[in-house]
């Protein structure tokens, strides 16, 4: 990955930022993107402070016009974009019948909208340049049914996969691989308030085969192989990293 300008949404914490700090480890010059400037930045610096090469740029991947602005100062710092990695997600809570209709609406936004977005801006001028890698990351979620009052997410989750398949089958002719990324239940702020249910913990433990949660960086290697030239001939699938949970 040496050099490869990466732009990683949502890095400022979680899964997208051991996903920065794995390629920038592996060379890549990455682009730390988040709404929250604090956690942008601190996500840049440790890629800095680390000897590696980062910027930390703040845009809401739900909004078009951020999300071109966001493209440009990338071009302008380093002329291009060869690796795109769409993490940014939202998780609101709510049962069907009580869930606010903003809620969905920011969910959708945020985790397909936004995902859809930046692959259209980022992937024409990867068709210009001769190619490029995009991944997505979805969700076990996406994949099968069962996550009790995440129906937006899940929603969501489950668009993803079907865009990624249909993004690869139109980028291929460009040169460009896509790509998902379906996490199970992975340790992270996003799920901290997930974990302090005893009995759900127990259940998801019970389900899973290796017997514990995931780590971010469990994620990281499978992203940082997907978009190496090791996975050349691969391109729209979704995998799975949940130590061999199904869901139901």
């Amino acid at each position: 990955m040496k050099d490869k300008v990466t732009l990683i949404t949502g890095a400022g914490r979680g899964i997208g930022k051991a996903i920065a700090l794995r390629f920038a480890a592996a060379g890549a010059k990455v682009v730390a993107n988040d709404v929250n400037p604090d956690t942008a930045d601190a996500t840049a610096k440790a890629v800095n402070d680390d000897g590696g090469q980062a910027i930390s740029i703040i845009a809401d991947v739900a909004n078009k016009m951020a999300v071109q602005t966001m493209h440009y100062e990338i071009l302008e710092k380093w002329g291009r974009v060869d690796v795109l990695v769409n993490n940014a997600g939202v998780e609101p809570t709510g049962s069907i019948l009580t869930l606010d209709e903003w809620a969905w609406d920011r969910t959708l936004n945020v985790n397909l909208k936004g995902a859809f977005l930046c692959s259209q801006t980022v992937g024409r001028d990867m068709k210009e340049q001769g190619g490029g890698v995009i991944v997505n990351i979805s969700s076990i979620a996406g994949r099968a049914a069962g996550l009790r009052d995440r129906a937006a997410y899940v929603a969501s989750k489950t668009g993803l996969v079907g865009f990624t398949r249909e993004c690869a089958r139109e980028f291929a002719a460009y040169n460009i691989r896509v790509n998902a990324v379906c996490p199970g239940v992975i340790i992270t702020e996003m799920t901290a308030h997930l974990r302090q249910n005893e009995a759900q913990m127990k259940k998801w433990l019970e389900d899973i085969p290796q017997g514990r949660l995931g780590e971010p960086d469990d994620v990281t290697g499978l992203v940082l192989f997907l978009c190496s030239d090791d996975a050349r001939y691969i391109t729209g699938q979704a995998f799975n990293v949940d130590g061999g949970k199904v869901m139901s």
